[in-house]
């Protein structure tokens, strides 16, 4: 739960510092942040604010205008779809996808799974807290992953 970083000024300043920190020293050029629907949304413009590049939306099916691509996934209760417009990042642009938790990682993995589609290159899957006794980071195979907290 990300609520008692947001409630604090000082320790949400704190957490973007800390990412923006790890992406500069990480990688020279990112073209986007792109925000997993909805607390992606919290973290994902004041980091790319701070690094000066644009941010993209992946949100939940029906949500965005114009045409889309979507990929459906399975959740530990059931199914659900995320979307992206069609035209948010170009072939061969550098993203780095950004969320609050990592927990199973099927939602990471079906934002992932959209960069593909767009042809992005997804240089790292960013979030600030692991739970690292459920696994998701395997389903994310071989893209680079970084947590700033990790719970066992």
């Amino acid at each position: 739960d990300i609520s008692p970083l947001l409630k604090d000024p000082a320790a949400f300043q704190t957490l973007i510092d800390l990412l923006e920190d790890h992406l500069r020293v990480s990688f020279p050029k990112i073209d986007f942040i792109a925000g997993l629907d909805s607390r992606g949304f919290l973290i994902g413009p004041p980091l790319a604010q701070r690094l000066g590049i644009g941010f993209v939306l992946i949100r939940k099916k029906g949500k965005l205008p114009g045409p889309t691509e979507s990929v459906s996934y399975a959740l530990e209760y059931g199914k659900a779809e995320l979307e992206i417009q069609s035209d948010a990042v170009e072939p061969g642009q550098k993203v780095v996808i950004v969320d609050d938790l990592l927990a199973t990682g099927g939602t990471m993995c079906a934002a992932c799974e959209l960069m593909k589609r767009l042809k992005a290159e997804v240089l790292e899957c960013l979030v600030v807290i692991e739970l690292k006794l459920l696994n998701g980071t395997e389903r994310l195979k071989s893209i680079p992953f970084y947590s700033l907290l990790q719970y066992d």
